[in-house]
This record gives C-alpha cells, structure tokens and sequence, in this order.
C-alpha cells in the first residue's frame, strides 16, 4: 500500500497558504469553542477526530477512549446519540484507515504541510463518513471544515481541507473500487503473516470478512427459537442467537429480566465444550466481562471467576446480577493462583486479539509483531499454572480470539510435550453446523472470520478463535 499520505510537503497552494485568512488567532479561540455548540454535528466530529488520534498515534484501545473514565475524555459533554456517531465515525475509519490513506495520498499527492494539527485526522474523520457511511457529502465536508477552523494549527488549511473532500466525493467510486482490504486496510506484517499461515485466498477472505459490520449474538438462558422469534433474529447451528436490530441493547425485551446476554457465536463455544453441570468445582481464569463465567454458572456449577483487573471484575459482578447467576469472584494473577483442583477449568487467555478485528478495528493498527511473542509467552505461563489446578480426569478449555498460532495451534504442541499426563480430547466442528475446515489436523478448532456465510453481512460471520480441549489423564 502506498503511504506518502501524512509526510510534509514544501510548499502549499492558495487553498492552503499560510496567509489563509481562515488562520485563527489566539483571540479567537473562545470563539472558536463556541461555534463547536452552534453548529450540530461539529463536536461529534471533533471528538471522532480525536479518538481516531489517540488509536493511531497513541496505540490507544477504541473501547478505551468511549470509557466513561477516560482521560482526557474526547466525548465529554455528548448525548448518547452523539457518542454512538462518533464511535460509528471512528469505528469505520479504522475498519478501513488503508483505504482512506490511500485515496488521500492521491489527492494531496505531497503529503500534508507541517506542523498542521489536527488536519490529517479530520481529513481521515471526514473521508469516512464520505467513502462508507450514509452521512450527505455537503455535511460531511462542511463540518470538516469547520473543525479545521477549530485549531490555529489546522486552521490556514480550511480551503485545502474543502478541495480535497470535493475531489474525494467526485472520485468515489473509483477509490471504492480499486480498495483491497488485505492489501489496504490490513497493515503490512500482518497481511504477510496471514498469507504465509492460510495461504492467499484464506487471508483475502479473513481481510475481507474483517471489513463487514459486526454481527450481534446473543447467548440466551434458555428457549433459543423462542427469544430468535421474539426479538426478530435466528438460531444459529452453534446454538446462539443472532439479530438484525440496530434498537439499543437495553431497550431489547428480555435484557432487564436478564434472559440473555450479547457474546459472539465463536466465544459462546469454550464454556459448551468444557460441558459442565451441578456441582462441579469450576475455575474460569482471566474471566472478565463474564460471557463464558454467566455460562459456566447457568450449568448450575460452583463458578470461581478470577481476573487481575478488578475494574473489569466490576463490570462481571453487574452483568452476573443483572442475569440472577451466582460465581465466586477474585482477583488475582491467572499465572500465580492457588486453590484446590477443580473438575474443570476455562483458559481464555489474553492475547493479540486478531480474531476479532471486525468487532474492534483498532486492534490491527495498535498491535505489534513483537506483541505476538511476548503474549504467547504470558499464555504459557498461565496454562501451565492452569493444568496444575486441574484434577485428575478434569477437562480444560483453553482459547484465544487469536488468529496466530503461536497463540494457538504451537501453544497447545509445546504444551503436551511438557506434560506427559495431559491429552487432547478432540473436538467435532460438524457439532455446532462449522465447515470440515475449522478443524486443525490435531483435532482443535481453528474458527476464521469468514466462516458462517450468508448474504446478508450482517448475518454472516464470526470472530476468529482457537480452542483446544484437553484430559488429565487418572
């Protein structure tokens, strides 16, 4: 992919001079924060600006920078309509940021001046609105311009801003059409290492199926055909529940009497192969938010849910209650916890997350190749001290929405060669509808994002997971 946009040009046209009488003065900013009120729209765009910085050039997570606790907050002072603009703003720029640079970089052919603020995100911010959502042309060049008006680095470049989103709406279609999201939109090493682990046509589909809009699966308690009728969705073959809506969550029937919870089709799948019940001695390790834990508990187990953040803990206990379910929660290090064994263990160890791409577009462009090794070394750690809790004749789940197999498919290898006593219990991919592909040679499961096809892209699809069962052996 070609990148020159975003490197300083020398020297910039009428439309960007330095003379622009558009240049705003220190007396003027008070002015300036009080045209961002008078003008609907533009403080959302400011703050999708923002936030597409603070991924990019910050390695910020997206979900982080909507947090309530963020700091500095980019979308204080937002109703909740504005907020879910402009995380649909920055989620789409993201999603597909090769794209965008690539078209900009062929019509600011020069690059971006110096020392020019926060043009480039408000150029990237708008373009997306123009490329991929419904948002009229004229708004979406209009508010850009006015946001560059905003900030006295930016501001002398109103007019190019204005030029080079006209010129973007006039070449749409051309731009949209010579996109390729492995290519494009997947950052270079990964796009390499994708290629060399599935081969070209595999890693076109992954790219491809991490550019659709995410699906919304519920896990249900029980009745799955009932609430896919109640609510308008289907079953899927893995047992999850899959809408069409675009309705809130909270105002769906069934969420405040906690009849179901939102958790993606691949992540429902570890907690159903650990296939638990009453009375057992449950351990769910790095548990937070509480998808998989709300699903042990639900079997009637003793649920203990451990995680290290105990912020996240919080957000666990909230949906545990909401849903009536019951877990033991502590917090601790899922490397260095001691108990007594359990019957059956759950490792959703952390990871790189790029399986799940499609749901979190900030992933690919804050992650590193050097991450990858340094994660796996953690999950090693974590395993291993994970069987050691594990009673003799015990299943453990383990699993990552990873897409790497140093996260995956190695791990599980070095891990039996170290333990004698631990075997594989395979796992059938035709018992949840997958194709014959999801399972490796080894009888693990390798779910990829293009799996689960339909015509609609909202219905098609899931995130990218590895899971592996295995025995204690008595």
């Amino acid at each position: 992919m070609t990148q020159n946009f975003g490197k300083p040009f020398g020297r910039v046209g009428k439309s960007g001079s330095a003379k622009d009488k558009t240049a705003a003065r220190p007396h003027q900013q008070e002015h300036a924060a009080s045209e961002a009120l008078a003008h609907p729209g533009l403080a959302v765009r400011v703050a999708a600006a923002a936030v597409i910085c603070d991924v990019v050039q910050g390695g910020h997570a997206l979900d982080e920078r909507f947090a309530a606790e963020a700091t500095p907050s980019r979308v204080n002072g937002l109703d909740e309509r504005d907020r879910g603009l402009a995380r649909s703003i920055a989620t789409v720029a993201l999603r597909r940021l090769g794209t965008i640079r690539l078209s900009l970089s062929q019509l600011v052919e020069k690059g971006l001046p110096r020392n020019c603020g926060p043009l480039e995100w408000i150029l990237i911010a708008a373009s997306a609105q123009i490329l991929f959502l419904d948002t009229p042309d004229h708004a979406a060049v209009d508010l850009a311009v006015r946001a560059t008006r905003l900030d006295p680095k930016s501001a002398p470049f109103a007019n190019l801003v204005n030029g080079v989103l006209r010129n973007l709406i006039r070449r749409r279609e051309e731009f949209l059409n010579q996109s390729d999201p492995l290519e494009d939109d997947t950052p270079h090493w990964l796009s390499t290492r994708w290629r060399r682990i599935y081969g070209g046509d595999r890693a076109h589909c992954v790219a491809g199926a991490n550019m659709d809009e995410p699906t919304l699966d519920l896990t249900v308690k029980a009745d799955p055909s009932v609430w896919a009728e109640k609510l308008g969705g289907r079953v899927l073959p893995t047992g999850s529940v899959r809408l069409q809506t675009h309705a809130p969550i909270r105002e769906l029937e069934g969420y405040e009497e906690g009849a179901w919870w939102v958790q993606d089709a691949a992540a429902a799948l570890p907690a159903r192969l650990l296939e638990t019940g009453p009375g057992q001695r449950v351990l769910d390790l790095c548990a937070a938010p509480g998808g998989k834990t709300a699903q042990l508990a639900l079997t009637g187990a003793h649920v203990t849910a451990l995680d290290r953040s105990a912020e996240r803990l919080k957000v666990l206990s909230a949906n545990l209650s909401r849903l009536r379910l019951e877990a033991v929660i502590a917090v601790g290090d899922a490397a260095s916890f001691r108990a007594e064994p359990f019957d059956a263990i759950l490792v959703d160890a952390p990871c790189s997350a790029t399986g799940t791409a499609r749901r979190c577009p900030d992933v690919v462009w804050t992650k590193k190749p050097g991450d990858i090794t340094a994660l796996a070394a953690i999950q090693t750690r974590i395993l291993d001290r994970a069987l050691s809790l594990l009673k003799p004749g015990g299943l453990l789940v383990y699993c990552t929405c990873s897409l790497e197999p140093e996260e995956g498919e190695a791990q599980i290898a070095a891990m039996l060669r170290r333990n004698p006593d631990i075997i594989r219990d395979k796992i059938d991919p035709g018992l949840f509808g997958l194709p014959d592909e999801a399972a490796t040679p080894e009888g693990d499961l390798r779910l990829l994002p293009y799996f689960l096809p339909h015509e609609d892209s909202r219905q098609r699809g899931l995130d990218g997971f590895f899971i592996a069962r295995l025995k204690r052996v008595n």
